[in-house]
């Protein structure tokens, strides 16, 4: 059977963490790119052409105005800024036809397109020789058809600035809901293995702990029971090898104590003895010479004195 250390068991543990923060960061990043691109494409396709609309309609409006103005204060209109305020007008709906995205928004820029050309000669035609009522009314028609279909563009893309709003707002209310749901899920599991990671290590300590104690207090027939094949189950077969020696070890020593051999190491024992307190008398004699050696250089020193 192969062999699980735990330094593996470990290293597995920190990958599969790792692993979960990856993919919920990678699930993150999924729901926010979608999400971003949904609003993205609101700006770009729809917000876009409602400013279009909105600045080919101030345009139109100026010109509106500055003819409107000549009927009624007799001034002869600007061509400057009419032919300004046209070239605006063209550029945006260039722009615009560039931007189309809706269903009908194509026929709709091209009508547009073809009005204003239509517009754009007659008000050159009316700054070269201003006509009084009948040439107004016929440019204020063009202008009434130009203005509604400049409003019919905007009102398509509002729309879809409003469905896709709307759309955007259920995939973000089912992207938190899924996100809610992996991340709880990835909860349960990293919990769940957490905990029976954290089991396995406690038990394995506390039974090591207790091992330990039981041979302190010389418990030497206490086992360790181990499964697996890891360092555990190794260092189990150590503390049992351990144990069996040290009763062993308990058992002769009592059997020394109790039985047969005390006989002959009384014996040694005597003669080990014997030696002793010769040697000790020995030295006793030795020391008794020193010291009446020195007791007579004592006495010899007084009567020198006297």
């Amino acid at each position: 059977m192969k062999k699980t250390s735990i330094r593996k068991r470990f290293i597995l543990g920190v990958v599969f963490f790792l692993v979960i923060i990856l993919l919920l960061s990678i699930l993150s990043a999924f729901y926010l790119n979608r999400l971003s691109g949904k609003t993205s494409a609101i700006l770009k396709e729809n917000h876009y052409s409602v400013i279009f609309a909105r600045d080919m309609s101030e345009d139109l409006t100026n010109i509106n105005q500055e003819i409107t103005n000549y009927f009624l204060t007799n001034k002869k209109p600007d061509s400057l800024f009419i032919n300004n305020e046209l070239k605006l007008f063209d550029k945006s709906l260039q722009l615009e036809k560039n931007n189309i995205t809706e269903t009908g928004e194509d026929k709709l820029a091209m009508g547009i397109e073809t009005g204003f050309n239509e517009y754009h000669d007659s008000v050159e035609k009316f700054i070269r020789s201003p006509k009084p009522v009948d040439k107004a009314i016929y440019l204020q028609k063009k202008f009434e058809n130009l203005y509604h279909q400049l409003v019919l563009l905007s009102q398509i893309n509002e729309n879809a600035i409003e469905v896709k709003t709307n759309d955007a707002k259920v995939s973000a209310k089912n992207a938190s809901i899924q996100m809610t749901f992996v991340a709880s899920l990835c909860f349960l599991i990293a919990f769940a293995f957490t905990f029976s990671f954290g089991s396995y290590f406690n038990e394995r300590f506390f039974q090591l702990y207790s091992g330990i104690k039981e041979i302190v207090s010389s418990n030497y027939g206490h086992r360790l029971h181990f499964e697996g094949n890891d360092e555990f189950h190794e260092i189990s077969l150590l503390f049992n090898e351990m144990a069996g020696k040290l009763s062993e070890n308990s058992q002769k020593m009592g059997v020394t104590l109790q039985g047969g051999p005390e006989k002959d190491h009384s014996v040694n024992d005597i003669l080990e003895l014997k030696g002793m307190l010769v040697r000790m008398k020995s030295i006793e004699e030795q020391a008794v010479g020193l010291i009446s050696k020195l007791e007579n250089k004592k006495i010899s020193k007084d009567e020198q004195s006297r």
